[in-house]
């Protein structure tokens, strides 16, 4: 996917004028003025636009938009109300779980974040909600200024293309359409060296379904900069490293469709490229799209890997499959019209739980890959930051904000009960202290006079050195249990030295 560029002219204004960059200018134009008061009233884009007898699917997509979705996976309402109070636990507790039951997070990631609060999940696990905490009002400040004219062109004419059949986009100039270009906007005033790349625009559409414009920036911020860094930038170089990777690990993968793309020379940049820079928003069905997602986001860019794997394995993986694909023409059309079966959620969620495709081996292709590019083709025009694996990765990144301690009382006293001034102690508190500085004395006292050396009886023709190396009697020295006073435990040598140390201080 090429990036876009504002080399191709302005587009000709349509019936409700040109856009001008602005969030005013995506309104209805002047024409649409006498159904002003009629549109007011309605409720989604969907039914400003003329569909109002149209009935969407769960997802929000138009019934009938997305052709045949073949069986969905109903989770039971019982089991989807008690992962929801699972979500809601840890959400709500977010830096304990992600740094003791990490493992536990991604078992439930892989399982499916429940619909109702994906969103939220999204923005924890991408570390966009710390991000946001980090830079408050900059998402303001953005969206505030003017724009570079470049893009923004760019931009507008690119919003009808993103989910049209979706109630949220479905309508020009409505509600979802505004936030979209609001968002894609911020990110080419955030990150002006990138500027905006086409394929930034379904991202940032899927993030909107599930998030204000605010949260989508940033979680689009993390996506370009920590799962993703360089897929946006204008030579596309991490793209295309990142198909070497792919097509190197096919040979382990798949043996057999790697050996057949490899003789009909297809590069894996005319299959792959939507693939990854989409994330693969606009190849599955949406309820694959989404559980995708939910481990791409806790668990990195491996996730993406081990998707195109599997659908490459399971497209061009046997001699049987590849009887129709005998040129690039028939490859191509395959891996573009892919078998819904292959795709469908339950088979390929658990296909790419099960594949042994690791962030160790991914990096070590990439090392491999990249000397490879620098003997053939020089150093890298743009030098990304080192993408980070997944949700434990970006935590132990960007550690969430602490905020300061506040006192709290631990004792809750009845209303209109009188306090003591401060520096005051109660009779009682006098007398309880008292007792515990007598006690403390008399155990000390008691202790001395247990280690006072018994005194030598004269004429016993003992050596005054005959007793222990310590001073003590034989048969102290001796270790014998009965040197020991009944009402005290034994204590060790270590003990002992604590308890003079003691001694001493009191």
């Amino acid at each position: 996917m090429a990036k876009s560029r504002g080399e191709n002219g302005p587009r000709s204004p349509g019936p409700g004028g040109s856009l001008s960059g602005t969030r005013e200018s995506l309104a209805p134009g002047p024409d649409a003025a006498s159904a002003t008061d009629e549109l007011s009233s309605l409720g989604s884009d969907s039914e400003a636009n003329g569909f109002v007898e149209r009935r969407t699917d769960k997802f929000g997509f138009l019934v009938g938009a997305q052709g045949d979705p073949g069986a969905l996976e109903e989770v039971p309402l019982e089991v989807l109300r008690q992962r929801e109070s699972k979500w809601l636990d840890m959400l709500n507790s977010w830096d304990k779980w992600m740094a003791k039951k990490h493992k536990k997070i991604r078992l439930r990631c892989q399982k499916g974040i429940p619909p109702s609060l994906r969103g939220r999940a999204w923005q924890y696990l991408s570390g966009g909600k710390v991000k946001l905490q980090q830079n408050p009002g900059k998402f303001d400040e953005l969206d505030l200024s003017p724009g570079d004219p470049k893009w923004l062109d760019v931009i507008e004419r690119d919003l009808h293309r993103q989910f049209p059949f979706h109630e949220m986009f479905v309508s020009r100039g409505g509600h979802g359409q505004q936030d979209l270009f609001r968002v894609l906007k911020a990110y080419t005033l955030y990150r002006p060296e990138e500027g905006y790349c086409q394929a930034q625009a379904p991202v940032a559409a899927v993030l909107l379904m599930h998030m204000p414009a605010e949260q989508a920036f940033w979680c689009l911020v993390q996506i370009c900069e920590k799962y993703l860094p360089g897929y946006y930038s204008e030579k596309l170089e991490a793209i295309q490293l990142d198909g070497e990777i792919l097509f190197s690990l096919l040979h382990k993968v798949s043996p057999v469709a790697y050996k057949h793309l490899s003789k009909q020379k297809i590069d894996p940049i005319l299959y792959m490229t939507e693939w990854f820079m989409c994330a693969f928003s606009r190849t599955l069905p949406w309820s694959s799209v989404l559980r995708v997602w939910d481990m791409f986001f806790c668990e990195g860019v491996k996730i993406l890997f081990r998707v195109g794997l599997v659908l490459l394995k399971h497209s061009l993986g046997s001699s049987e499959k590849l009887k129709a694909c005998q040129g690039q023409y028939e490859t191509m059309e395959r891996l573009r019209s892919l078998n819904p079966k292959i795709m469908q959620e339950t088979f390929l969620v658990q296909e790419v739980i099960e594949l042994p495709v690791t962030e160790r081996q991914i990096e070590r292709e990439h090392l491999i890959q990249l000397r490879k590019w620098k003997d053939t083709r020089g150093e890298l025009q743009y030098q990304a930051p080192p993408r980070l694996h997944g949700a434990k990765a970006i935590s132990e990144a960007e550690p969430a904000p602490r905020k300061a301690l506040e006192p709290s009382p631990s004792i809750r006293l009845p209303p209109g009960t009188q306090l003591p001034a401060p520096g005051t102690k109660s009779r009682q508190q006098k007398q309880a202290e008292k007792e515990h500085q007598k006690a403390l004395k008399e155990a000390a006292k008691r202790q001395k006079g247990q280690r006072q050396p018994p005194a030598q009886v004269p004429g016993e023709g003992s050596d005054p050195g005959s007793g222990s190396k310590a001073g003590l009697a034989p048969k102290e020295a001796s270790g014998s249990e009965d040197a020991e006073p009944k009402d005290l435990p034994h204590h060790s040598k270590e003990s002992l030295t604590s308890q003079e140390s003691e001694d001493t201080y009191l």
